[in-house]
């Protein structure tokens, strides 16, 4: 009988800090696809994959971190959670804290939410408060209330979400047979690069300043080499480029418009332990990316996703992606997130024809 996935939690039990007791809050979360792109290895001579995040149940990788966040918060008796959110988190958070019976606060930049993510907040009957500023802002906001109320803080800054998001790494060890070479993925709040790492490591028996505690390093390692980390920013929204905070980001990918991340030393040791680097592109390359991805992979991600193929191309274009390497790209939010960037500039008023095959026959010019 085929293996029935039971999400992260209780498909990686043995390397997360709970136990056979604990009642796990789920939605089947973990166990994406890794889609290899034949026509991204032509373009780049590497041997590409992409990790298709978009495929969990809310649409983004923040299940992964949803599940060990709120079945933590289950486990202390905290009735109401909160976040500060670009769009996924509040998904998520929504979404778990609806499965988990708990109360769910989303504070959002307003007008800064693609309009597929704000809808599953709403839908999942989140209490939404919109502040007038940005992300930043608003996770501020969020420390300041969990600080002084009895609220729960399910943002990454929050442990619990990186030891979550950590087992995309075992995914991929798991189904490659060892670490890819150079695993690239988009950098916002910079706690998915950071859990990249920590699982990377954690499977090849070794811990990083992430990781909880050590029980997880005890067990067989699964690995035995380690990733370089490429991590990949908007140019508008690029603090680590710039090497301080950006006050004012601005990015047509608004999951990574963070001008200030959260997991800023964490991300950095992710980046210079494993040799690896953090770049920009430019919106124009990333909404390429997407296309790209659309038209020659089948994969549709929201713009945010499509920065570490924009980083993956652009490092090939200049010469830097070693031949034959094998490269991961994490691509973390469906694009049914954002139409809208989608659609922009595409015609989809349509000029029907007459209902038969000969008209369909002319339209399409067979």
């Amino acid at each position: 009988m085929a293996h029935q996935w039971q999400g992260i939690i209780n498909e990686y039990r043995e390397r997360l800090p709970f136990d056979d007791a604990d009642a796990v809050v789920t939605l089947k979360e973990g166990g994406t696809p890794l889609v290899r792109a034949e026509k991204l290895a032509a373009r780049t001579g590497a041997e590409v994959y992409i990790k298709v995040e978009g495929a969990n149940p809310t649409g983004s990788f923040k299940d992964r971190g949803m599940t060990s966040a709120i079945t933590q918060v289950v486990k202390e008796g905290t009735q109401i959670v909160a976040c500060a959110s670009t769009g996924n988190t509040s998904a998520s958070a929504a979404a778990y804290a609806a499965k988990a019976g708990l109360g769910c606060a989303v504070i959002l930049p307003a007008g800064k939410i693609a309009a597929g993510k704000l809808a599953q907040a709403i839908v999942h009957g989140a209490n939404l408060v919109a502040v007038d500023g940005n992300f930043d802002d608003c996770l501020r906001i969020v420390r300041e209330l969990t600080e002084k109320y009895p609220v729960a803080l399910v943002n990454s800054v929050n442990p619990y979400r990186l030891q979550g998001q950590k087992t995309a790494a075992f995914e991929i060890v798991d189904e490659l047979g060892d670490a890819p070479d150079i695993h690239i993925l988009p950098v916002g709040n910079a706690g998915n690069i950071s859990a990249y790492w920590m699982g990377y490591n954690e499977y090849a028996g070794h811990t990083t300043a992430a990781s909880m505690d050590e029980s997880a390093t005890r067990l067989e390692p699964h690995a035995t080499r380690l990733p370089r980390m490429w991590g990949v920013q908007a140019a508008g929204a690029a603090p680590f480029v710039a090497g301080h905070p950006i006050e004012n980001p601005e990015t047509v990918a608004t999951a990574i418009r963070i001008g200030n991340p959260a997991s800023w030393n964490y991300a950095v040791a992710a980046r210079d332990d494993s040799r690896g680097w953090i770049r920009a592109v430019s919106d124009e390359d990333i909404l390429r990316a997407q296309r790209i991805l659309a038209e020659e992979v089948g994969i549709f991600v929201e713009p945010a996703s499509a920065a570490s193929v924009a980083g993956l191309l652009a490092a090939a274009e200049s010469g830097e992606v070693p031949e034959n390497a094998r490269i991961v790209c994490t691509v973390t939010g469906n694009g049914l997130k954002d139409t809208a960037t989608a659609l922009a500039g595409r015609d989809i008023d349509f000029d029907p024809i007459a209902s038969s095959l000969d008209a369909a026959v002319a339209a399409l010019g067979l």
